[in-house]
């Protein structure tokens, strides 16, 4: 009943702001108008929503089901993890808007959608899954050994148990992951139908309430997936929370070290490195897809050193890194920030984290190139919409994360804390600041590429500066080099994003951890 009456009380306000246009001279109208317009469209938006639904689910499943086994072929065989590393990184880190004109021009139908929503859904599910088949008490595994129980039967009897509250949370998150893959390549695709495409050829209507629409449409769409998952993930995993702490880290924890002559890990790290790069040559040359519109490694060096104008291509890029970059890394620390502080606090105060979740959903569920326009027609094209929208993409996941590894620790070490006196802050600097250390880089790792993914589609839609805006700029002249340039420059960007986090954390668990 409480929530109902809040609910109102929200509506009540909303409207009133809207009808006063109290706010961007009414960019952001009434939901009555909303409403009005929504039925007005009605016969429209089945054939949308669909068009976009079944393309993101078939990518969905795809993607996840490649991250859970591959989750479980890392834990079995930590050398495939670190030869792979790299392709995992690139995978991740690529900007699904870069991506997407790629696939347009490369494949036809809904390949293109399926693709995308694949590739955006695959490492968040990846890595929750992983920390979850790591994240163990290894007295649990040392009894399977001490009964003769093997590597297998320490997976199924220990491993993936323990990490299916990990894994849920990791699909959660990819759910309305995969519905913005499946939009972002409706973008330029042509099609007539999905809610992409709807939502582009709406943005020149003057119509704020059909946008408002579209993007309340697409973010129901996504929230969907995310609370059929979080339904799942309650009846699949109740009374999961750690009851004990681990005296020690498994090893397996130790995300494939290599141990062995210098020789041999140098030559996994050559390996690493180069594997994104074979992959991707391999991959054109499987499609056969024309060297005139898909350009290889040696392809993007030639556009971007060796070319004729090479030093005008490398001069334009640069500057639009110089204006997109410093804007991500502070959108990041802001999103990280807030979502590592407010997880904290859900420690000792859940009610909280209750009372933060139906905001913080609507902005995880929301697709980002719905919530850029409506950012945009509010807070108009500054640098504060910018940062605004890539809060929104970082801090939910971060957010999430965080929150789901500090649900874990143990009650009783709270308790032990509380009966010694120590009060809610004691206990957040003695159990909830050290229980979450993992997560919290786990979370920075997850939101790096997504920060520079915020400002790319800020630019791309609104601001017209920086990256996003040298990629319009590019597909509207065909130029393919700068396309694929772009699209590497980004991912390059993002792998250094995740690199300096992984390194944070190296040290920070070498320095306070042993």
């Amino acid at each position: 009943m409480q929530r109902l009456a809040r609910l109102g009380i929200f509506l009540a306000v909303w409207e009133a702001i809207g009808r006063w246009q109290l706010i961007g001279s009414g960019a952001l109208p009434p939901p009555s108008a909303i409403l009005v317009q929504f039925w007005a469209d009605r016969a429209v938006y089945p054939a949308h929503v669909w068009a976009t639904f079944w393309p993101a689910g078939i990518g969905f499943l795809i993607g996840d089901a490649a991250a859970i086994l591959l989750a479980i072929a890392f834990v079995l065989v930590p050398v495939l993890e670190r030869l792979l590393r790299g392709f995992n990184i690139a995978i991740f880190a690529i900007p699904p808007i870069t991506l997407s004109p790629l696939l347009v021009v490369a494949f036809q139908g809904t390949t293109p959608q399926i693709v995308l929503a694949a590739v955006t859904v695959y490492f968040p599910t990846m890595i929750a899954t992983l920390i979850g088949l790591r994240e163990i008490d290894p007295r649990f595994a040392d009894i399977i050994r001490a009964y003769g129980g093997g590597t297998f039967t320490i997976l199924w009897r220990v491993r993936l148990r323990a990490a299916l509250p990990s894994i849920m949370t990791g699909l959660r998150i990819a759910a309305p992951s995969a519905v913005l893959g499946a939009i972002l390549a409706e973008f330029g695709s042509g099609s007539r139908w999905g809610l992409g495409s709807f939502l582009l050829g709406s943005m020149g209507q003057a119509n704020p309430a059909r946008l408002w629409g579209i993007g309340l449409c697409a973010t129901a769409l996504a929230a969907c997936g995310y609370l059929v998952f979080s339904l799942l993930g309650a009846l699949a995993a109740p009374g999961t929370a750690a009851t004990t702490m681990a005296i020690r880290r498994d090893p397996a924890a130790e995300g494939g070290k290599t141990q062995g002559p210098l020789v041999v890990r140098l030559a996994l790290m050559l390996a690493s490195f180069l594997m994104p790069f074979l992959l991707w040559q391999g991959v054109l040359d499987l499609l056969q897809i024309s060297p005139v519109i898909a350009r290889g490694p040696l392809g993007v060096w030639r556009v971007l050193v060796t070319g004729f104008d090479a030093a005008d291509e490398r001069a334009a890029l640069v500057a639009a890194l110089e204006q997109s970059v410093p804007v991500s890394i502070l959108g990041m620390a802001i999103g990280i920030g807030g979502a590592f502080v407010l997880a904290l606090v859900t420690v000792v105060r859940p009610a909280v984290g209750r009372a933060l979740m139906p905001p913080s959903l609507l902005l995880q569920t929301m697709p980002l190139v719905a919530l850029t326009p409506l950012v945009v027609l509010v807070l108009g094209r500054g640098l504060t919409a910018t940062l605004t929208i890539v809060f929104a993409v970082t801090f939910f996941p971060a957010f999430l994360v965080m929150a789901q590894g500090m649900a874990n620790t143990p009650r009783a070490a709270r308790d032990v804390i509380q009966v010694y006196g120590g009060g809610a802050l004691q206990q957040i600097w003695l159990v909830g600041l050290p229980s979450s250390i993992p997560y919290l880089f786990a979370a920075a790792r997850l939101v790096a590429p997504s920060a520079l993914l915020g400002v790319i589609t800020a630019e791309w839609l609104a601001t017209g500066y920086g990256l996003g805006n040298l990629l319009n700029e590019a597909r509207g002249e065909l130029d393919y080099g700068m396309i694929w340039a772009v699209a590497f420059a980004s991912v390059a960007v993002s792998v250094i994003f995740y690199l300096l986090v992984q390194a944070a954390e190296t040290l920070i668990n070498r320095r306070f951890f042993g």
